[in-house]
């Protein structure tokens, strides 16, 4: 875990978020974000989003829009690499 990104979520008055250690964006529309960070899958339920920052090699994502709910789905990230059928064949 030493290598890993330190993960955090910053809200502001539940219409600006900021997360770290992101490692991928899976969905984005208006109503949800589906990314997954270092700590796991993250769903970020709301409305109005816009994504004002993507930088994947620093890991960082800004959204803004109205932020009703956020949820983590799993605590294993390593559920998600590889495509679907090296993970089928393990």
């Amino acid at each position: 875990m030493e290598n890993e990104k330190k993960h955090s979520i910053t809200i502001e008055n539940r219409e600006k978020m900021t997360i770290t250690a992101v490692e991928d964006v899976e969905s984005f529309d208006e109503e949800k974000i589906i990314v997954y960070t270092t700590m796991g899958k993250l769903t970020i339920y709301g409305y109005d989003f816009r994504i004002n920052k993507l930088n994947v090699d620093d890991g960082q994502l800004t959204i803004e829009g109205q932020i009703d709910d956020i949820q983590y789905s799993d605590t294993n990230t390593n559920v998600r690499k590889g495509g679907f059928f090296s993970r089928m064949f393990q």
